[in-house]
């Protein structure tokens, strides 16, 4: 026998009815902030790795306002938001050191 994921059973009361469909929405949607936190920290590390200062200084922005957001629903930890924000913003700050010198 393969083995993959056990079958869930079906809930007897309609309020556990009710819960594993508002679960389904709730995973949806944690899933869609989790990829959009994931991909605005990603459009700044390509900026930053394409050694573009303007880019990477416009999507850094985009990119506080995305994890502090999603932060703030309990997606991801407050502590990680706050680490992924000051490791970019050094690294765009050092861009612009880079271009300065």
């Amino acid at each position: 026998m393969a083995a993959g994921k056990p079958k869930k059973k079906n809930p007897r009361l309609a309020s556990g009815r009710k819960r594993a469909r508002q679960d389904v929405k709730l995973n949806a949607a944690n899933t869609s902030l989790r990829s959009k936190y994931r991909t605005a920290v990603k459009n700044v590390e390509k900026a930053v790795a394409a050694g573009d200062q303007d880019k990477a200084k416009s999507a850094y922005a985009w990119m506080q306002s995305v994890v502090d957001s999603v932060a703030d629903k309990g997606i991801f930890h407050k502590n990680k938001a706050a680490r992924d924000k000051s490791r970019l913003s050094a690294k765009v700050k050092g861009l612009a050191q880079q271009a300065a010198a």
